[in-house]
């Protein structure tokens, strides 16, 4: 399992499967810099035919630049706010429609299996229903090397 992301929508959970993660801290320009991006499945098969998420089955969230203490977050909690002035994070809905994301808390941690994981909480634009109102997500994602099999002739 890769990881789930839960969007507390008032009229529904939805729930996104993840497909792909990527996390890596850059040094760049004597500074480090966190880059994570999440894309989730765009399998609708646990999903109702009536469900809002159906509008909206794949989801990609992305932190990127943001500056860091050191290489090292395993074990480091980090609060991420866009600003006018800087911009950290990008939401894209394989759509028309624009999202922003809001409060983003990235906690990382070694799992059970001793790999890392994140656990990302923030609020993100009513995309749905179009509402003013942020509505609060979470998710999970495990940062697993994907195992590549090759058959041999």
């Amino acid at each position: 399992m890769k990881g789930i992301l839960k969007i507390y929508h008032p009229d529904e959970t939805l729930k996104y499967n993840i497909k792909s993660s990527y996390c890596k801290a850059v040094y760049s320009n004597q500074q480090h810099l966190l880059e994570v991006e999440i894309i989730t499945d765009d399998s609708l098969d646990h999903v109702e035919d009536d469900s809002l998420q159906y509008n909206f089955p794949q989801i990609s969230m992305e932190i990127f630049d943001f500056p860091i203490d050191s290489d090292e977050i395993e074990g480091k909690t980090f609060l991420i706010n866009d600003s006018e002035e800087e911009s950290y994070t990008e939401v894209d809905l394989f759509d028309d429609e624009d999202a922003f994301i809001y409060d983003n808390e990235l906690c990382f941690e070694k799992n059970e299996e001793n790999e890392l994981q994140v656990i990302w909480k923030g609020t993100i634009d009513d995309f749905y229903t179009g509402s003013d109102t942020p509505i609060p997500f979470r998710m999970k994602c495990e940062f697993k090397q994907d195992e590549i099999v090759v058959d041999e002739d």
